[in-house]
């Protein structure tokens, strides 16, 4: 309160209300002059009135004459309303007492008000120390207060690698003398990269938890505003409050909104975003070692970060927080079920086994989602059947089980998921499992077959490559087979096979025709979008053989899908007739109508000689079209 009224706003105001009161006193409208009632009566039958201003209930009239205001009282006897009536004066009643002036001082205080409003938000914008007229180049970080709920090492599950990379920080920040006294320097900065959800920002929150110091969390697109030098300005603020509070740490999240390569937008002038990197790029060189000020930035792509940013001496240290393994998948589903009822049927290990590929934040949804599931069951508890049921919504979406289906739509459906689920059971390349098979849509998704890992790959073999594209192609053919017709469900099918295809013969060098190459190297231009251009590095004639070796990685797999149709058409008409009914079909009950694998050798080297065959006994005669789609650019 202090501050608003040193401020020259208010004694402004002040000025301006003392000059309007003066002004109202002095320019007060004239009082009316009091007259007797018959003076009153011989103006009117004299014609000398044409308004009258009547106020019934106080026994008085108003009205003017020769620019004049006059008043008269009368009694009460009068009939006032009348005597005027009959001498044809127009004349209107008021009651005053109900006429205070509230409008007339509603309408001159309003305009101060609405000024005074409009001041006290200026001031509000005004900064308040620091000799600067606005707050633009102030800092918009979050700093991290000790009464704040903490969050420690405990509390992240499934990046074992990362937090003891993290835990010298913490040391550091600690006892910071324990490694100075060894010449040691701590890095001064700490680059946090790997996919969406995978526990960023949680780290870096666990290492502000774990150390006891001050937290500021800014993210990259608070530093760039619309006025030119605010972002640098708030870099400059930034750094100088974390120095200010030393030991601290700062993380900045979303880094590549203003650590982007420089010189790779579209035309010429200043960058403001180049001028905050640059900013950025010298209090991070600028650093003491005895500032005891850490960095730890966090960002999705670290390949369109600027080098200069990535040099030794400023982000010092790089940690790829990945997603979690089979183990680390394990301590995340217990770190967020911790304090949750489940029921005894829970396993985490299986739970684990099912969610290949997740992240910290998929597990955490899938958690939640399973909650939510037992509530609107009315359950005490959260059941496997929630969380199974979770997992596949947090995959594939909700099930729309209210979607009505033609038979006709069904039978199209359950042999194309059986198509999918047999081929994928009797290749022996395809370790994995199948989970489940539905016809009943979820998400985006007509019907589904649910293949889970029992282990976590890191690499992929050639072999398992083409059974996987066969695989794909498995819902398609049995169409043809089975139904003598073919639909476009298999739309996606055939798209994410051909690209599979490509990515075998162009990037993976999978091809025995044009051998251990990589063909076509992509441009990332990161103001053009992700993989806007790429650069052609080969011939028309290389193009075209590319064409060929896709389209004979496609018609084997065929020839090999085919061959697996017409062995075990019993069986698939069994698995179609059951599917039908039932319309879900489990990991047991599936195995038992699929039957034993029985060591078939579908998929093997003298299948793959038969597709060869096949092509040479057609060699010369143009190919028809089979199930190609181009993959995408």
């Amino acid at each position: 309160m202090q501050k608003l009224f040193k401020s020259a706003g208010i004694y402004l105001i002040l000025i301006i209300i003392v000059l309007f009161v003066a002004n109202s006193y002095f320019n007060k409208p004239d009082t009316p002059k009091i007259v007797k009632l018959d003076t009153f009566v011989k103006d009117v039958k004299a014609g000398n009135l044409k308004d009258v201003t009547v106020a019934d209930k106080d026994h008085f009239v108003t009205y003017e004459k020769d620019g004049k205001q006059f008043k008269a009282n009368f009694t009460a006897n009068f009939g006032i309303a009348d005597f005027l009536l009959e001498n044809k004066v127009k004349f209107i009643t008021i009651d005053p007492q109900r006429a205070i002036p509230w409008v007339t001082i509603l309408i001159n205080v309003l305009p101060f008000v609405l000024f005074f409003g409009l001041w006290m938000f200026m001031l509000q914008q005004m900064q308040g120390g620091g000799n600067k007229v606005m707050s633009f180049g102030k800092s918009k970080h979050k700093k991290l207060s000790k009464d704040q709920p903490r969050v420690t090492f405990k509390d992240v599950a499934g990046a074992d690698e990362a937090i003891e990379e993290l835990n010298e920080i913490k040391e550091f920040l600690a006892n910071p003398a324990k490694f100075q006294s060894l010449g040691a320097k701590i890095p001064k900065g700490v680059l946090l990269f790997g996919p969406p959800g995978s526990g960023k920002t949680l780290l870096a929150r666990a290492v502000a938890g774990e150390a006891g110091v001050p937290f500021f969390t800014i993210s990259g697109s608070d530093f760039v505003e619309m006025f030119v030098g605010v972002g640098a300005s708030r870099v400059r603020d930034l750094f100088e409050q974390a120095k200010a509070n030393s030991p601290s740490i700062i993380f900045m999240d979303e880094i590549d909104a203003v650590g982007r390569h420089r010189g790779a937008g579209l035309g010429g002038g200043h960058d403001e975003r180049e001028q905050t990197l640059n900013q950025l790029l010298v209090e991070m060189d600028g650093f003491n070692i005895k500032d005891n000020v850490i960095l730890i930035a966090a960002t999705n792509r670290p390949d369109i970060l600027d080098p200069a940013l990535l040099r030794p001496g400023r982000f010092d240290r790089q940690i790829v927080v990945g997603r979690p393994d089979l183990r680390g998948r394990e301590g995340i589903f217990e770190v967020h079920t911790k304090g949750k009822p489940l029921a005894k049927n829970i396993n985490v290990n299986v739970l684990a086994r099912r969610t290949p590929g997740f992240t910290g934040a998929d597990i955490a949804n899938v958690v939640n989602e399973a909650a939510l599931l037992s509530a609107r069951h009315n359950k005490k508890s959260i059941e496997m059947g929630e969380m199974e049921e979770a997992i596949e919504r947090v995959i594939a979406g909700p099930e729309k089980k209210s979607h009505v289906i033609s038979e006709k739509e069904k039978k199209v459906k359950a042999y194309h998921e059986t198509g999918h689920a047999m081929v994928a059971h009797m290749l022996p390349n395809i370790k994995d499992p199948v989970h489940k098979v539905s016809i009943i849509p979820r998400g985006m998704a007509a019907g589904y077959t649910l293949v889970l890992p029992t282990e976590d790959k890191n690499f992929m073999s050639k072999l398992e490559t083409l059974d996987e594209i066969a695989t794909l192609l498995g819902g398609r053919v049995a169409e043809e087979i089975f139904l003598g017709d073919i639909t476009n469900g298999a739309s996606n099918d055939l798209e994410r096979a051909t690209k599979m295809a490509r990515t075998m013969v162009c990037e993976w060098g999978m091809s025995e025709k044009l051998g251990p190459l990589t063909l076509g190297q992509k441009q990332h231009e990161v103001f053009l979008g992700k993989d806007f251009s790429s650069n052609t590095d080969y011939s028309p004639e290389i193009a075209y053989e590319i064409d060929q070796e896709i389209r004979r990685i496609i018609d084997e797999g065929v020839v090999k899908v085919r061959k697996i149709m017409k062995e075990n058409k019993a069986r698939i008409e069994k698995v179609v007739e059951v599917l039908m009914e039932k319309e879900t079909l489990e990991k047991d009950e599936l195995l038992q109508l699929l039957g034993d694998n029985g060591g078939n050798d579908d998929g093997g080297p003298d299948d793959l000689r038969e597709g060869e065959a096949e092509k040479a006994k057609n060699k010369g005669v143009k190919p028809k079209l089979g199930p190609l789609r181009p993959a995408e650019s």
